[in-house]
């Protein structure tokens, strides 16, 4: 089964920019989606970004215009890009996949946390 484990988290001020960072373990062209959801304390977890096999794009409200997804397939990492963080952007931060479009998130990383503060 391929792991996914994700970095770049950590504490930064209202304004400012992280890169986080998916690595798995194998190739992700065996999933037809990756994603990044977050959840924060007492939150269920929720969609930051999802980019398919093919390459489109999906954001969660909150984050459209400020978030960006990449994959590179051929280093199996999936990143997101975030600026113009603001203190509701604080979560845990966790990495996922999908088989299908019409199959759930799954498969989840550790999680590493952002933290949005001044």
């Amino acid at each position: 089964q391929v792991q996914f484990v994700e970095s770049g988290g950590g504490l930064v001020q209202p304004g400012g920019s992280l890169r986080l960072s998916c690595a798995a373990s194998g190739s992700v062209l065996k999933f037809y989606a990756m994603g990044w959801y977050r959840q924060a304390p007492g939150n269920e977890r929720e969609l930051v970004a999802g980019i398919t096999i093919f390459g489109s794009t999906t954001y969660g409200g909150s984050v459209k215009g400020r978030f960006t997804i990449s994959r590179d397939n051929a280093k199996n990492t999936v990143d997101l890009q975030m600026n113009n963080l603001q203190p509701d952007d604080t979560a845990v931060y966790y990495c996922g996949a999908k088989n299908s479009l019409n199959a759930p998130y799954g498969n989840w990383g550790q999680g590493t946390q952002v933290t949005v503060s001044s």
